[in-house]
């Protein structure tokens, strides 16, 4: 490994195989109401995008070489939805052949009757290590998917099996107008660690709080959420002309470093994977040593590695 990296663990990186036979794709397309992303954070596998597009596709043996000239001992693979929708077979084979590297969060339809049942069928034959849910959006943004009756019945076997539960929850107005519903669910299943997506993607803006409002700082202090600051958020800030080293560290002071893990989100953002983590590392400068440890590596590799149903015995 590269010793002049620190130790990292890498929350969210989307793997997209080479073998196109075995794991077909069947590219979504972003709906027309979706909202508004700037250049270098649209769905696409391994770029095609931003400003100095890099289209490295992150199959699982590049992302082995790469974690390893990273000094990266541990990634999250994320289902690529907007690549290969609910088929989670190539994460879920990936983190079969690597289980002490790769720890898997599938994506599932909220609203599918037979998504708990799938998500039991996941664990007894993978192991996993989180659930990502997605549904529709209404024409206001909101999202009812997120606690519905439906929804509900995955969020009880997450907690029954110990699995994190992953959402991203981006509508018109950034994340915070999913705040109340998701502090809501943090109460009701006290024991799943929720991980909010890319600092729940408030509408960043030069300030005191950086988009970082009175609504987020409702979330500070429950102890079973916690967040991704990824490239995305680099993106935003890049776009926006906002210095990320002080994004970061307002949200560490919010939040505490103990609830904020870095991930690349690889395979969706622009770049290369060395790119990323020194983009990263470069935003954490006004973090001390401790704080650095554990947005490094100590939070991520806690939140998805404790528990979860990886003995497959769940």
């Amino acid at each position: 490994m590269t010793t002049s990296r620190p130790l990292l663990f890498d929350s969210h990186a989307h793997l997209v195989a080479d073998d196109q036979t075995r794991y077909p794709r069947n590219p979504m397309q972003r709906a027309a109401d979706a909202p508004y992303r700037p250049p270098g954070v649209i769905g696409k596998p391994g770029g095609h995008h931003g400003p100095n597009p890099i289209n490295e596709v992150p199959d699982a043996l590049r992302m082995l070489q790469w974690m390893q000239e990273e000094n990266v001992d541990g990634i999250v693979a994320v289902q690529k939805r907007m690549i290969y929708r609910y088929d989670n077979s190539y994460i879920l084979d990936s983190s079969d052949r690597y289980p002490d590297l790769f720890s898997a969060v599938v994506i599932l339809d909220a609203e599918d009757a037979g998504t708990p049942d799938l998500v039991r069928q996941y664990i007894r034959a993978h192991g996993l290590a989180g659930v990502r849910l997605f549904g529709g959006r209404k024409p206001d943004g909101s999202m009812p998917w997120l606690n519905s009756p439906q929804a509900l019945k995955t969020w009880d076997v997450a907690q029954e099996a110990g699995l994190v539960m992953d959402l991203e929850v981006l509508s018109q107005g950034g994340g915070g107008p999913s705040i109340p519903t998701i502090i809501e669910l943090a109460r009701r299943y006290p024991d799943i660690r929720i991980v909010l997506d890319h600092l729940l993607e408030p509408e960043m803006e030069e300030g005191e709080h950086f988009g970082l409002d009175e609504r987020y700082q409702t979330l500070a202090g429950i102890p079973n959420i916690f967040f991704k600051f990824t490239s995305i958020n680099l993106d935003i800030c890049r776009e926006a002309g906002i210095p990320a080293d002080r994004v970061l560290r307002r949200a560490v002071d919010m939040f505490g470093a103990d609830h904020i893990m870095w991930g690349s989100d690889i395979g969706t953002s622009s770049g290369t994977y060395k790119d990323m983590v020194q983009r990263f590392l470069d935003s954490a400068v006004l973090l001390n040593a401790d704080e650095q440890r554990a947005v490094f590596h100590d939070t991520g590799k806690r939140v998805f590695l404790k528990g979860g149903s990886k003995s497959r015995t769940a």
